[in-house]
């Protein structure tokens, strides 16, 4: 189940609670926001797409799988607010008045201590705060062992492969999706069929290595997936940074089929093995290290 997404223009007008940020990676923090809102208010593309496009940072969700987990805490609709050069000049007064009174009626607007929007970042809680037309509710930073919980350091989690730890903040698995495409069928001759992912770009990839994740096919179930994220040192090959999924317990065909990966715990970096046979040896171990955590 995802949440409905609704541009903006297509918003009906009702008395919406709206929870109002960014939103990438629907982290801990960004939970306590969400909390008691019916309607999640969030910007599309990223907002540095306009403002810097050489320094947009990747992204830890699609906008599909931000649907999906704003839907598990209960909200039913996703409004999408352009984010182009009319939002990133709009002052954030006017923002206000367009957007959160006129269009939405805003009868309640939840916002973390640290956000900011309209023209030069000049809209503030302090702002909403003061108008007295809703309810604002300024949620507090959350902090977990001294630091406080960002999408900033949750990417920095996945870009070292530490995807244990950014699920721990995030309150769900660090996921990738995509549709299967066809490879040069290499762990098939080896014993390990492997679906290969192609992620969206400017997603957020886990550092070169090998995990144990859990994979969601197309027809909703859920099998344990050994996933290889590297250039396949054991082999030669020009294809980059492949994504390849090892599907447990399945037989069939993916091909051009959407997979999800929800990556669970990293086993080890990426390696190049004296041979095939010490390489066939080391995915087995693999395999079995994959069984049992995503069983757990």
């Amino acid at each position: 189940m995802t949440a409905r997404i609704t541009p903006l223009a297509d918003a009906p007008r009702r008395p919406r609670t709206i929870a109002l940020g960014t939103f990438d990676g629907v982290h801990l923090g960004h939970r306590q926001v969400i909390a008691h809102a019916d309607t999640v208010v969030t910007f599309h593309p990223h907002p540095m797409t306009v403002l810097a496009p050489g320094r947009v940072p990747p992204q830890l969700t699609t906008l599909e799988r931000r649907a999906q987990l704003v839907c598990e805490l209960g909200v039913d609709e996703l409004v999408l607010v352009p984010f182009d050069a009319h939002t990133a000049t709009q002052d954030a007064q006017a923002f206000i008045d367009e957007v959160l009174v006129d269009r939405l009626q805003a009868s309640g607007v939840r916002v973390g201590e640290n956000f900011r929007f309209g023209h030069d970042a000049k809209g503030t809680p302090a702002l909403l705060a003061a108008d007295g037309r809703f309810e604002t509710t300024i949620v507090p930073v959350l902090r977990k062992a001294g630091e406080s919980v960002s999408s900033t350091r949750i990417r920095e989690l996945v870009a070292r492969g530490a995807v244990g730890e950014a699920a721990e903040l995030l309150g769900a698995p660090f996921a990738l999706a995509g549709p299967v495409e066809h490879g040069e069928k290499r762990g098939r001759e080896l014993g390990y069929p492997t679906a290969n992912l192609v992620p969206p770009v400017g997603h957020a990839l886990p550092a070169h290595g090998v995990y144990a994740c859990r994979a969601r096919l197309q027809d909703g179930s859920l099998h344990a997936a050994a996933v290889s994220i590297g250039i396949r040192p054991q082999f030669e090959t020009a294809l980059g940074v492949l994504v390849e999924a090892y599907v447990l317990d399945f037989s069939g065909d993916l091909y051009g089929q959407p997979l999800e990966l929800e990556f669970l715990s990293r086993l080890r970096g990426e390696e190049r093995f004296d041979g095939v046979e010490a390489l066939l040896e080391q995915m087995a171990r693999d395999v079995d290290d994959t069984r049992r955590l995503a069983a757990a």
